[in-house]
């Protein structure tokens, strides 16, 4: 038993990271209303595909049956539900196997509650149609579940370590950093404010546009509003962009600290690390700068959101790499 908990804990992580990507690449498209019910399609398990289910799906809601939309918005589902299965039964092995030497049980019974609530917030972000709160509390939650289970798997392998209370620190702020910068990207897309700058590095040809934070950043403007498309007006959007532009420079202060602090202080492994924080926060500047300059192409968008993720995995592997290890934690042999 304990030996499918090991290969659950290596299957987890990297299914959640798909998961975000593949929702991401359904967000990118406009497909997060491509089945306007949930759990099901149109009141199907699949997408409607019969002249007969079609027309019944069309009577049951006013949204016209787009199938490629929905299927699309389907095949994430189905990926997220996997993800949910295997989480609980990595919880069920955890639980089964806790007496046996070393095997990780905070962690696995940690996210079991934390997937059920994602799958709220998955249905929610359908029923409340991409209210923007929701949409980026089910990115975050997402990037949650994909970093606690891979820091799951960092205990399993039990790799060396370097325990430095400052680097910890360090990392833990700059991740919170990362983190904030995370929220803004999707609210930025969660309200359709990616292009609402479309030169660079200036914006409208102005270093300081015409922009509307109040408007903005209304976090909640009651139930009932399709947000397909977005609600604000031109200077609203441009400030949620100029946003998270602009935080995008704190995050690269911090993290251009974080590598070189690690140079100096951390051993082989830890200069790894750093180096791959380097490398993803290079890619993520020219991918992020991309999507302005060439209009939001999908693939690029959609890899700005799985970079973003892999930029989070590597600063929670710095943080697991300067934390002391736990007797808990040992290798499971």
């Amino acid at each position: 038993m304990k030996y499918l908990f090991r290969a659950l804990a290596h299957i987890v992580p990297a299914l959640a990271l798909i998961v975000i990507v593949k929702g991401a690449y359904v967000r990118l498209n406009d497909a997060g209303l491509g089945c306007p019910d949930w759990p099901g399609c149109y009141g199907h398990l699949t997408v409607p595909t019969t002249p007969q289910n079609i027309a019944e799906a069309q009577r049951l809601s006013a949204r016209p049956l787009e199938p490629r939309k929905a299927w699309r918005e389907m095949i994430h589902r189905y990926l997220a539900s996997s993800l949910g299965g295997l989480i609980v039964l990595m919880a069920l092995l955890a639980w089964s196997n806790r007496r046996v030497s070393g095997q990780p049980l905070a962690l696995p019974l940690c996210l079991l509650p934390l997937v059920l609530f994602q799958g709220l917030l998955g249905m929610w972000t359908v029923t409340l149609l991409l209210k923007p709160l929701v949409v980026v509390g089910h990115l975050v939650g997402g990037i949650t579940i994909a970093a606690l289970a891979w820091w799951n798997l960092l205990d399993v392998r039990a790799g060396p370590r370097q325990p430095e209370m400052a680097l910890r620190r360090y990392a833990s702020l700059a991740l919170l950093v990362v983190t904030i910068q995370i929220c803004l990207g999707g609210w930025t897309s969660a309200n359709y404010a990616a292009l609402a700058c479309t030169d660079f590095p200036t914006c409208h040809g102005s270093w300081w546009p015409a922009m509307d934070f109040k408007k903005g950043f209304v976090l909640w403007r009651g139930l009932g509003i399709n947000y397909e498309f977005g609600v604000l007006d031109t200077p609203a959007r441009t400030a949620v962009h100029f946003a998270h532009r602009g935080w995008a420079v704190v995050v690269t202060a911090s993290l251009v600290t974080l590598i070189v602090y690690t140079w100096r202080t951390a051993d082989r492994r830890g200069r790894r690390i750093a180096w791959c924080i380097l490398a993803l926060l290079a890619l993520q500047l020219i991918l992020g700068i991309t999507n302005v300059v060439r209009g939001l192409p999908l693939p690029v968008a959609v890899m700005h959101n799985g970079t973003a993720a892999a930029l989070v995995l590597s600063l929670v592997t710095l943080i697991h790499y300067a934390s002391p290890a736990r007797r808990q934690y040992e290798t499971l042999t």
